[in-house]
C-alpha cells in the first residue's frame, strides 16, 4: 500500500517523500526503487572510499511508518538491495574513462530509465534530479562536491541544478 503525502506533516516529509513529489512518480514505491538504481550507478562511478563517504553521511531515517518494508535508514537505499552487483561494485574500479563500460550521461540516464521500471510518463531528467535534490539534502557541502566530481556532464549538471 502506498503513503500519500497527506498522512505526513509538511515538516516531516521524509527522503523517499521528497523524490515522490519533486519527480513525478506515483508513489513511495515507486521512489525507492528508482532511488536505489540512480545511487546504484552514482556508486558505479566513485571509488569504493568514496562511496563509503557517502554511505557515512547517510545514516538517516529515510521513512517513518508502520510499514516494515519502508524502515530503513537512508543508507540503507546506498546499498544495492542484489548482494552480488553490491559486492561487484565494492571490487571494481569505477567505470570511467576509456573502454566499453564508461557511464557517461546518456548511459547514466539509460540505466536509471531500464532498471528502475520507471513508468512511461515520467521524465527521467525529472526523475534524477529529485534524488540528487533530496541527497543533497542530506550530505556535508564537502561531499556534494566529492560527488559532483564523479559525475558526467550532463548528469553533472542535473546535480548542480538538484
Amino acid at each position: 500500500m502506498a503513503t500519500s503525502s497527506s498522512d505526513i506533516k509538511e515538516k516531516d516529509i521524509p527522503f523517499l517523500e521528497k523524490v515522490k513529489a519533486q519527480s513525478g512518480l506515483p508513489d513511495i514505491y515507486d521512489a525507492r526503487d528508482i532511488t536505489e538504481v540512480v545511487f546504484r550507478v552514482m556508486r558505479d562511478l566513485m571509488t569504493t572510499e568514496a562511496a563509503d563517504r557517502v554511505e557515512g553521511e547517510l545514516q538517516k531515517p529515510a521513512e517513518i511508518t508502520d510499514d516494515k518494508s519502508l524502515q530503513m535508514d537512508i543508507a540503507d537505499l546506498w546499498h544495492d538491495t542484489n548482494p552480488i552487483v553490491g559486492f561487484l561494485s565494492r571490487v571494481r574500479p569505477p567505470w570511467q574513462g576509456p573502454g566499453i563500460f564508461k557511464i557517461n550521461s546518456d548511459r547514466f540516464l539509460f540505466r536509471v530509465a531500464n532498471e528502475g521500471g520507471m513508468p512511461p510518463n515520467v521524465e527521467r531528467e525529472q526523475v534524477v534530479k529529485a534524488v540528487f535534490s533530496a541527497t543533497k539534502d542530506e550530505l556535508s557541502p564537502e561531499r556534494i562536491q566529492e560527488i559532483a566530481s564523479w559525475l558526467p556532464d550532463k548528469v553533472r549538471q542535473l546535480w548542480e541544478e538538484a
